[in-house]
């Protein structure tokens, strides 16, 4: 929690409240709103006395979608560094969940993973969710997650009420593009291990048939900001950072 204290004057009748003096012991949390707190405040009190405010009511959510060699982490590792997102990479996490000793879901995940399907939302939501929580952090980038009806659903039932989901950014690529790079970066040793021509045709498949539809719906909503994702990684940020600039980023 944050504490702050702040001086303000009795306000003249009919007139504004207008802050004379804010002194504060720590920085106010992430997108606060300077005024709405010293108007909670002066609601309150008129002299100097201390206010224990909470952080930002819910955390921030940011979905990051696009086909297999889109560039999406590449693009999350820039957001990071530059708006101090914390990133979690839904498949990241069920990776290392399948190789964690003694995980009751390791054996179900390597079996999904394998044959290029997804995993069930319960797995990946709980661990989204537990992610969120151990972090201590507001702001996230929630990359390749929702990729179908059923991981939309999942989450509405299970997430929606406890965080604030911004928008879907969406990195639109040509596929012939994606597949290049995969498998480009899968014979360079620095690719995953389904990054391999079986594999991709399967992930594209998937891709097509259950994650597009969810961008489209996202679409309606008016929630999504589009990136196109064939130039190369820096002049894709650039678009990436006027989108989240103008966003209140």
């Amino acid at each position: 929690m944050w504490r702050a204290f702040a001086r303000l004057p009795r306000a003249l009748e009919g007139g504004t409240e207008v802050v004379q003096q804010i002194t504060l012991t720590q920085h106010l949390p992430p997108h606060s709103n300077v005024r709405n707190f010293c108007s909670t405040y002066y609601r309150k009190k008129h002299n100097l006395q201390p206010i224990i405010m909470t952080s930002s009511s819910k955390p921030k959510v940011v979905f990051v979608l696009g086909g297999p060699g889109a560039g999406k982490g590449t693009q999350c590792s820039k957001i990071v560094d530059r708006f101090l997102f914390t990133h979690l990479s839904a498949g990241d996490l069920l990776r290392e969940e399948r190789s964690r000793e003694g995980s009751e879901f390791g054996t179900l995940i390597e079996d999904y993973i394998r044959n290029g399907k997804i995993v069930p939302v319960d797995v990946t939501c709980s661990l989204l969710e537990n992610a969120m929580k151990n972090s201590g952090k507001s702001l996230f980038l929630i990359d390749g997650f929702p990729r179908n009806q059923d991981n939309l659903d999942g989450w509405n039932r299970q997430m929606s009420e406890k965080v604030d989901m911004q928008f879907v950014l969406f990195f639109d690529c040509d596929e012939e593009v994606c597949v290049k790079r995969c498998l480009n970066r899968g014979q360079g040793g620095s690719g995953r291990s389904d990054d391999n021509l079986e594999s991709l045709k399967k992930r594209i498949q998937t891709y097509n048939n259950d994650s597009l539809p969810i961008i489209k719906h996202f679409e309606g909503a008016g929630q999504v900001k589009k990136i196109d994702a064939s130039p190369d990684a820096d002049k894709v940020f650039s678009e990436v950072e006027r989108t989240f600039l103008s966003s209140g980023f």
